[in-house]
Order: C-alpha cells, then sequence, then structure tokens
C-alpha cells in the first residue's frame, strides 16, 4: 500500500505517530541513563546511613504514615529530607515524564488497536496494516526505579492531581526481580507477567510474530534495536516450541557448516574489496558496467561482517551458561575468529561503500547533463553523415546517396526525440536506434569507408552510454543503505576500540580509512529517526541530537589515542630536557662546545617532536564530517583530544600530589607543594613547545583547562557547604567532551583543594600555633619554631596560579559562613537558653548602666560575672579563634593575590584600582543625592566587578558580609564578658606584642581580634558601639579602682583591653576618634608610655 503514510490517511498517520513517540521514549531512556542520581543506588555504607530513612522502594505505599511518621520525630530528617528534595525533584521530575511516556505509549497503542477492531479507519483492519512494509515497523525497570518513583511521588504536587496516571505508573515499572547481571537466574514468567501490566490485544500480539515468523533472521544472535542483542539459546529457554525449533539450528554440524561458510567469504571477499579500492580502479564505466556485481560484492562482506560480530560478541553469551559458552567457542573455533581481521575487512567495506556511494551521487546529481550531452553528440554525428551523403561535404571516396542522406537525417531527429522524462521509452528506442546502425553499415556495405564507420561506431557508443545513464537510479544507493546498515553494531563497535586505536597509533593516517567508519556507523541513525521525520515531530531534533552526540563522543573516545600518544612523548622530551641536556651558556668556550652538543639527546628529542607532528597530520587528514547532524571538525577535534588528555593528566597529579599526612612531622606541606609546582612547571614547558608542532594556542588552552579543574574542585569542595548542589550536569566548569575526573575522597574532603585548605588549618591552628602579625609568620606555641609564613602563599601562586589561590579564598569564605552560622546556633540553643547564665548577663546590664558612668567596686563585679559564666567560653572562643584564623589566611591570600596582579599585570592593577575607586565614588555620591546615577537591579556591573577585584586582590576581607542576622539579646554584653574572660590568659610583650601565658590553655591574640570583629561586623553597627562603650568603660572603671588604691601600674587586664582597641582601630582602618570615645585620652597616652 503505497499511501499508508500519506498525510490524508489517518490510520497510518496514527500509527506513525505511535511509532515515532516510541523512538523519542528510547533516546530519552538511553538520554536519562547517564544522569540516574547515584545516591539512589544506596550503594555506599555512608549514603545507606545517611539517606536510608528517606529513600524508600514500594514497601512505603504499605504504611506511607509509618514512614512518614518516622521523618516528623527527627527534625534533622526532615532538614535532610527537605534539602535532599531541592537538589533532586528537578532530575526526577524528568524521569518521572519519561516513565508516564512509557505508560501512555502503550494506552495509546491499545487505544489504536481498538478503534482498528471497531472499524474507525475505512478500510484498514490489523491484517492490512501487518502485511504494509510501513505498518509492521512499530517498536517496542528494579529497586532504582522504585526509590525514584517513590521520591518523586513524596516530594512533587502530582499524588494530590486527579489527573495523574502515577498509581498506574508504579503498577507498570514495580521491580520485576529481572536482573542483566551475568549468572542471574530469569525470574519465573519474566517477562510475560511483566507485559501482562498493561495487557496488550492477544491477537495482535500473535499476528506481530506471524509477521516476524516470515521475516529474515540471522541465526541465534540477533539485534533488536540500536545494538541491543538478544541470544535467542538464553531467551527461548523457557518456551519448548521455540527452544525445539532452535535446537536445530544449533546442532553442532550446523554451527560448523555455517562458521565455516563465513569464514571462507570472509577469506574470499578481503581481496575482492581490496583490488576495488586500488587507486583508480573503480571508475565510472566500470561501476556502470558492473552495479550488480559490486552491489554483490557489498551484501556479500554485509552479510559476513553482520554474522561474525553478532556471533563474536561478548555480550551476547552468558559466561556462566554452560551451553553458551560452548556455541560460541565452536563459532570462533569453525570461523577462525580473528578481530583484527574482521576489522579489517570492516575497514576495507566501509571504504569501498562510501566511495562507491559518493561516486554514484555524483554520476545521478550529472545523469541528465550527460544524458542530453550524448544524445546532442550522436544527433550531431548522424546530421554530418547525412551531409557526407548529400554529395556537397567533401569526404574521401563517398558517392552521393539521396536514401542514406534521408535515412541518417531521420535517425538524427529520432535521437533529438528522445525524452529523458520518460526513460522507459527512451532506453527502449535507443536500443532499436543501435540496432539500425549496425544494420545500415551491413545491408549498405559502408565497412569499406573508416571515417563512416568511426561515425557510426561513435554515435552507437554515445547510445550506449545514454542507455547505462538512464540506469543511473536512486534505487541504488537505497540498496546499498539497506545492504550497508551497521546498527546492530551501535554497542559491539566498541570492542574493537582498542583495534583501532593501535591502528593508528602504528599508522596516524588510518584516521582516514576509520573516517568512512564511522560515516557508515552513522547510518544507524535512520533507524530511529526515520518514523519521526515522516510524523513531523518535534522530537526530530532532540533524538538527533542525542544519537549524533553518542556517536561523536565514540569518534572522539577513538580518536583519543593521539593526544595520549603525544603526551608521552611529550614526558619522554620533558625528561630529557630537564634532566639530560645542559643548558647552553650565553659565554661558552671553544673546547667545550663537544660536551654541550649532546648529539644523541638531541636527536631523540628531534625524533620525538617528528613523532609528535606525525601523530597531528594524521588526525588533521580525516576531513571536516557531518556526523548524523553534528559537523566534526579535525582540527577541533584535536584541540578537544589535547584540552581531555591535559586535564586528565593535571587532575590526576593534583589528585595524588596534594594528599598530606596529619600525623607527620614537620607538616609535608610546603615539600609536596614544591614538588606539585615542579610537575605543574614540567606540563606547562611541555605545552610551551609543543603549541608551533600541532598548531595550537598553548598558553590559552593551559589557562583556560588549569583554572575549570581548579574552579570545579573548588565548586565540588564547597558543595558540602550548600544545601542546594550544584550537579555535574548543571556546573559551568564540567564538560561531557572535555570532563574532568572526579576521584574518591581520601579523607573529610572531596577535593585536593579541600585537602590543602585543611592542612594550611591544621597547621596554623591557634591551639598549637602563635601567629605574630609584623612578620606574617607562625610559631609552634610549645616549641617556638617557625611553623610557616606568608612564603606558603607564594608557593601555593607558583604552584596552582591565581585560579588556585582566588579557589582557596572562596573555599575559606563557605567555611567562614559554615562557622558563624554554627556559632550562632549555638548562642541560640545553647547559651540564651541557659536560664543561670542568662541571669549572669541580666545583672551584669544592669551593674554596668550607665555605660558612659563608672562600675563601682569595678573588679569585683568583672570578676563574678565572668566566673559564673565560665562553662561557656571554651566553645565560644573555639569558633572566634577559627574564624579570625580564616580570616588572617583570607589577608595573606589577598596580599599574595595583589602582589602578583601589580607584578604580572599592573595595568589590569590600576585599571582596577581606579575603577573601583571611582565607582565607590559615584556610589557614595547617589547616597547623598538620589538624583545622581546608581547601577539598576539588572546590572551586572558591580557583581562582575566584584569577581575581578577579588582574584587580583584589591579587596578587605574585614568588611565583608557573610551572613545574614537577627536582633539579639544580650549581644554586647556577651561578647564583652567573653573578651575580657580571655584577658588573663595574655601577656604583653614587647617584640611579639599580646602573647599567651600559658601553652596548656592556649589563646592566639589576632584570630581572637580579627574572630571579634568579623563577628560584630555581621549585626547592626550599634552592637559594636556599645560593645566598645563597654570595653571603654571596663578601662575606666579599673583605673579608677587602681587609682583610688594607689595602684602605680596599669593592671595587665586594662592593656589587653588598650590593646584590643588599638588593633580593632588598626585593623578596621577607622580614626582614632572611635577608641578615644570611650577612652580618656590620658589612658593612652600612659599605655603608649608602657608600650
Amino acid at each position: 500500500m503505497v499511501d499508508f503514510l500519506a498525510e490524508n490517511n489517518l490510520c497510518g498517520q496514527a500509527i506513525l505517530r505511535i511509532v515515532s513517540r516510541g523512538n523519542a521514549i528510547i533516546a530519552e531512556l538511553l538520554r536519562l541513563s547517564d544522569f540516574i542520581p547515584t545516591v539512589f543506588r544506596l550503594k555506599d555504607k555512608s549514603d545507606q546511613q545517611k539517606y536510608g530513612d528517606i529513600i524508600c522502594d514500594f514497601s512505603y505505599f504499605k504504611g506511607p504514615e509509618y514512614y512518614e511518621g518516622k521523618l516528623e520525630a527527627k527534625p534533622e530528617l526532615q532538614d535532610l529530607d527537605e534539602e535532599f528534595r531541592e537538589n533532586n525533584i528537578e532530575i526526577l521530575s524528568r524521569f518521572y515524564l519519561a516513565f508516564e511516556s512509557v505508560h501512555k505509549y502503550i494506552v495509546d497503542l491499545n487505544r489504536y488497536l481498538d478503534d482498528l477492531y471497531e472499524g474507525v479507519y475505512i478500510q484498514q483492519t490489523l491484517e492490512t496494516v501487518l502485511l504494509n512494509e510501513d505498518g509492521k515497523q512499530t517498536s517496542m525497570f528494579d529497586e532504582l526505579i522504585e526509590r525514584m518513583l517513590v521520591s518523586y511521588y513524596r516530594y512533587s504536587a502530582a499524588r494530590s492531581s486527579v489527573d495523574s496516571n502515577l498509581d498506574d505508573i508504579c503498577k507498570l515499572l514495580r521491580s520485576t526481580g529481572y536482573s542483566s547481571q551475568p549468572g542471574a537466574k530469569r525470574p519465573a514468567n519474566y517477562p510475560e507477567s511483566y507485559f501482562q501490566r498493561v495487557p496488550i490485544s492477544t491477537t495482535f500480539i500473535s499476528m506481530v510474530i506471524g509477521r516476524l515468523r516470515s521475516d529474515d533472521i540471522y541465526n541465534q544472535v540477533i539485534s533488536i534495536y540500536m545494538g541491543i542483542t538478544v541470544n535467542l539459546v538464553e531467551a527461548w529457554e523457557p518456551y519448548k516450541a521455540a527452544k525445539t525449533a532452535l535446537n536445530y539450528t544449533l546442532d553442532s554440524a550446523n554451527i560448523k557448516e555455517q562458521a565455516t561458510r563465513y569464514a571462507a567469504s570472509m577469506e574470499s571477499l578481503r581481496p575482492q574489496v581490496q583490488q576495488l579500492l586500488k587507486e583508480g580502479f573503480l571508475r565510472e564505466e566500470i561501476i556502470l558496467d558492473n552495479i550488480p556485481k559490486l552491489l554483490n560484492c557489498l551484501r556479500d562482506c554485509n552479510v559476513a561482517i553482520r554474522w561474525l560480530m553478532l556471533h563474536s560478541a561478548e555480550s551476547a553469551y552468558d559466561p556462566n551458561n554452560k551451553r553458551l559458552r560452548q556455541i560460541k567457542d565452536q563459532v570462533l573455533n569453525d570461523s577462525k575468529y580473528n578481530p583484527k581481521i574482521l576489522f579489517q575487512l570492516l575497514l576495507d567495506t566501509a571504504q569501498f561503500e562510501f566511495t562507491l556511494k559518493e561516486m554514484f551521487k555524483q554520476m545521478l546529481s550529472e545523469k541528465q547533463i550527460k544524458w542530453e550531452s550524448y544524445k546532442k553528440e550522436g544527433s550531431e554525428r548522424m546530421t554530418e553523415l547525412a551531409e557526407v551523403f548529400s554529395g556537397v561535404k567533401p569526404l574521401t571516396r563517398v558517392e552521393k546517396n539521396e536514401n542514406l542522406q534521408a535515412w541518417f537525417r531521420e535517425i538524427s531527429k529520432q535521437i533529438e526525440s528522445l525524452n529523458y522524462e520518460d526513460s522507459t521509452a527512451a532506453g527502449r528506442k535507443t536500443v532499436q536506434l543501435i540496432q539500425a546502425l549496425v544494420e545500415v553499415q551491413e545491408f549498405h556495405q559502408l565497412e569499406s569507408n573508416l571515417q563512416v564507420c568511426q561515425f557510426l561506431a561513435d554515435t552507437r557508443k554515445f547510445l550506449h552510454h545514454m542507455i547505462r545513464t538512464i540506469n543511473i537510479k536512486e534505487e541504488v544507493l537505497i540498496t546499498m543503505q539497506i545492504v550497508g546498515d551497521l546498527s546492530y553494531a551501535w554497542q559491539i563497535i566498541d570492542s574493537f576500540t582498542s583495534i583501532m586505536q593501535e591502528s593508528i597509533r602504528v599508522n596516524p593516517s588510518m584516521v582516514t580509512k576509520l573516517r568512512a567508519t564511522f560515516l557508515k556507523l552513522a547510518s544507524a541513525l535512520d533507524l530511529p529517526l526515520l518514523r519521526i521525520n515522516q510524523a513531523n515531530s518535534a522530537d526530530l531534533l532532540s533524538v538527533s541530537q542525542f544519537y549524533s552526540g553518542e556517536l561523536v563522543a565514540y569518534v572522539r573516545k577513538v580518536l583519543q589515542i593521539i593526544p595520549e600518544s603525544m603526551f608521552t612523548s611529550l614526558a619522554k622530551i620533558i625528561k630529557l630536557q630537564i634532566h639530560d641536556i645542559m643548558e647552553v651558556p650565553t659565554r661558552l668556550d671553544k673546547d667545550k662546545l663537544k660536551d654541550f652538543s649532546q648529539l644523541g639527546a638531541r636527536y631523540e628529542v628531534a625524533k620525538l617532536t617528528h613523532d609528535i607532528s606525525i601523530f597531528t597530520e594524521g588526525i588533521l587528514m580525516m576531513k571536516t564530517t557531518l556526523v548524523g547532524i553534528i559537523k566534526v571538525d579535525p582540527k577541533q577535534l584535536l584541540e578537544d583530544g589535547i584540552r581531555k588528555e591535559l586535564v586528565k593528566r593535571v587532575a590526576y597529579a593534583l589528585h595524588k600530589g596534594l594528599i598530606f599526612n596529619p600525623k607527620a612531622k614537620p607538616s609535608e606541606l610546603m615539600p609536596k607543594l614544591k614538588d606539585m609546582g615542579a610537575t605543574m612547571d614540567g606540563f606547562y614547558r611541555s605545552f610551551e613547545y609543543i603549541q608551533d608542532y600541532v598548531s595550537i594556542y598553548g598558553l590559552k588552552i593551559w589557562q583556560e583547562e588549569v583554572s575549570r579543574i581548579i574552579n570545579y574542585n573548588v565548586e565540588q569542595e564547597c558543595n558540602s557547604f550548600l544545601r542546594t548542589k550544584i550537579q555535574d550536569w548543571q556546573s559551568v566548569h564540567q564538560s561531557t567532551h572535555i570532563p574532568i575526573p572526579k576521584f574518591p575522597s581520601v579523607d573529610e574532603s572531596a577535593t585536593f583543594i579541600g585537602r590543602l585548605c585543611r592542612e594550611i588549618l591544621r597547621i596554623t591552628d591557634p591551639k598549637v600555633t602563635c601567629y605574630i602579625d609584623q612578620m606574617n609568620t607562625w610559631y609552634d606555641l610549645k616549641s617556638h619554631q617557625e611553623v610557616t609564613n606568608n612564603r606558603l602563599f607564594s608557593e601555593i601562586q607558583n604552584t596552582l596560579g591565581t585560579f588556585g589561590l582566588n579557589g582557596l579564598d572562596r573555599l575559606l569564605c563557605f567555611m567562614i559562613v559554615k562557622e558563624l552560622q554554627n556559632f550562632l546556633t549555638m548562642l541560640q540553643k545553647t547559651i540564651l537558653k541557659d536560664k543561670a547564665v542568662v541571669d549572669v548577663f541580666k545583672t551584669m546590664l544592669t551593674a554596668v548602666n550607665p555605660v558612659q558612668g563608672i562600675v563601682a567596686n569595678a573588679s569585683k563585679v568583672y570578676a563574678s560575672a565572668v566566673a559564673k559564666s565560665q562553662k561557656i567560653w571554651g566553645p565560644y572562643l573555639e569558633a572566634i579563634m577559627k574564624v579570625g584564623q580564616m580570616q588572617i589566611l583570607r589577608q595573606q591570600i589577598a596580599n599574595e593575590l595583589n602582589y602578583s596582579c601589580k607584578f604580572d599585570s599592573k595595568h589590569l592593577a590600576a585599571a582596577l584600582e581606579n575603577l573601583n575607586k571611582s565607582l565607590l565614588a559615584d556610589i557614595e555620591a547617589h547616597y547623598q543625592d538620589p538624583s545622581l546615577p546608581y547601577p539598576k537591579e539588572d546590572n551586572t556591573l558591580l557583581y562582575e566587578i566584584t569577581a575581578y577585584l577579588e582574584a587580583a586582590g584589591i579587596h578587605n576581607p574585614l568588611n565583608k558580609i557573610y551572613i545574614t542576622t537577627k536582633r539579639l539579646p544580650y549581644f554586647p554584653t556577651i561578647n564583652f564578658l567573653f573578651i575580657i574572660a580571655q584577658l588573663p590568659k595574655l601577656q604583653y610583650n614587647k617584640n611579639q606584642g599580646m602573647t599567651c601565658k600559658k601553652a596548656t590553655d592556649p589563646v592566639d591574640w589576632p584570630p581572637l581580634v580579627l574572630g571579634m570583629l568579623t563577628l560584630l561586623k555581621q549585626f547592626h553597627s550599634r552592637y559594636t558601639q556599645q560593645f566598645l562603650a563597654l570595653i571603654g568603660q571596663f578601662i575606666r572603671s579599673v583605673m579608677e579602682q587602681c587609682t583610688s588604691q594607689k595602684i602605680p601600674d596599669m593592671p595587665s587586664d586594662v592593656v589587653g583591653a588598650l590593646m584590643f582597641l588599638e588593633d580593632y582601630v588598626k585593623y578596621t582602618k577607622l580614626s582614632r576618634k572611635v577608641a578615644e570615645a570611650h577612652v580618656p585620652s590620658f589612658i593612652f597616652d600612659e599605655f603608649r608610655t608602657i608600650l
């Protein structure tokens, strides 16, 4: 039925839409299979412990109240559940839509069958549809899916929707117990019980099976869709009749006959194809004269390749099934299976097919022009002969013959009248004209005149060419397309990847031959796209992109051997340059010239460099190719491959090189950073060396990829601090073509940047070190030995560059946020909930009022308040010092970034500083006069300039607002009491400033001051004013008491409090008047004499 799929045929269009949707659903399921959130597998113990209570299978539906009750009983589980929902609802919704479309597909198919039975489609029945070639081609999950469906059910609003199919979808997709793992037994009644979940008409099933029975099925291993192979021995095991029928095919003698036949076929076909591929052999006339022979050769090659590939595929045989193992062994032995020979035949066949197709397309496009040209030539020859026999045109010994003159004129007219559009009639008439020209030569004894004979022979030749040209039909290309189908190898082709790569490594020009194989594989895209295209479905682009993307990814995978081989050679070059070849000095004595020549080493470098350029040449020989709908540019392919290999090696080096032993003394930090720096320098130098030989922008690629690696690792590390995680598929730094590898965690950190950050925090811990601000150095509290200094950040800059320091700074920001959040939670839930402690704060507040006054009996009042609240200061001190420590590190990073920016990019640094100042001036002016301009909300200028300023170290970490806060009772009082509680643990030293008295009770002054400053910065400035006023009151009250008691020396606590005010003013870069507003200037004068 030619018009079954015509637009006016409602029956054909309905089934076409269903089949089109089926193909799109399969593509979507295959696409989504790469995005299954690993957490739903619950493979790791950590995942099981963390998410076990919130991820359920269908057992949830037996008692949802029980599961929900468990969550409600634990606030931390509720919080985790909410976080899990936020992170996964988007991907779960997409999976659900895919599952829903599977159910809808079956429902729509059943509805279509019902319409057929009821005669909705006039003149169409199930029998006529299945008899039609287009009509018969209609196409046809476990605990993981159950968990995803339950999570979707719990998190989405779908369960409350009246139109929801959720119940039907859960029924369809509940676990079958089937496992594709080798050795797993098939569950009873599988897959019948599965298909019975949504029953399909048994009549329809019987007819489909009957239709399949009359179709061609290749032996016992078949491909059902896009390379999904099924071994019928295993699949038909439960069905007695089918199993019995198959046993005849699987008879040992029959297998041997088939295997030896295809082995012999391959042996004879290889030299034939190689002969056809010889330069200049396939010419137009050869092709036109031998179309059936060439097509037969092509068909035989493809049949042999298909049988051998399917029956030797590892995926088609369960290694735990003894019978299958025996069949496979016999097939491999009897066919003398050699994957390299089979691959060579595939390569040659693909090349032959490609050449033939291209030549035939060329002939097809020129068909009418050539036919008309031959017609014109033939007609002109006959007209000339007519003129010869007129006696007017002189030709040696030709007498005038009016009959022949008239006859040749008539023949000329007959040739002229041939019509290209009516090829059948024209072909028949051309044969008759050739016969007439043969006869005229015989009957009129024209053989005696060589010129006339030549004219007749030329005309016959042109007429022959016309017949051959008219026979160039598009059907030949269609036949080649059907015969050359490689969709069955969509998956099993991967087993030949290592052979392809080895061939390229040995001979890089092999890439040109592989191009034809990739294009042959691309023809597999016709299978899923044919019906989608015919249905004019909107899914065409999406499905095309998916399959084209998969194929391009495979092409990249095969060709990745070129960058891999290049980098192997590069590593040898760098080793020779660093360790073997001496650097030639500017001045060199003549007698030492021979020592520096090192011809052997230099020859080796030249040879390796030549190898690299040959590899480059190999990939660039592959022309720009359209693979599906994606254009593959070999230059881009080479660059992407180089980037991928660079990313793989650098990421691995960073992962392995930055693993620290926390028990090592002294710390491994500096030695490992130095080693890592040398490794990174080696990569950098190799890139610099190679860029001209492979025509790439080495520095650009280096900076882009190293920054991407570091930023991605920072992003992954920061995920642990985020409620809504950034998944790989959402990350701007991750790429499908040039993926950044993920490595398993070796400690609490997720990545190398986390390990580096935590190691720095460990060795500069305020509990074991003392930071001397004037020297930018940390010293061990007990041994007084230097632990590290600001050179650490220069070393990180050398190793990881600006991106590394910037990433470290960003990670510290997240850590500070987390620390401040934890601190406020502790303050609200522990300290402010302790009645006894709150009473102390109330008493204190009463005692210090008014704050401008003096506290009577100061020492006793303050000492009593500190003593009564002593128990809360341990965790308080730890949190404040952690924040202070991280702020010191952020300051050091900013200094290093700013220094290197001014040194390496002075114009950028100057431009940024000026732009920053001018922006701040404009903003300040706007607040004084709102009519002046200010960046609008949708203007990203301030956001973008901040990123640049932070990267250049032009910012003050102490001015940053890390968290949003609410009003807290007694907050200035609590912080004031905390500070005076720490002062007795400290002493003033003229050389070192404020230092810890006892190493057993450590308090490090700079982290303490900066931590407190940062904490106060997060709240309204009035809290800071109140806090400073309390400090000032404390100094005045204690000094007043000393004066009245005639104590000449300034108490150490007062020195500490004044020192705090001095440092506060210094770090905040505020005016001294801020401190002097609370403390009389004469006290400051006396204090400075002590300093």
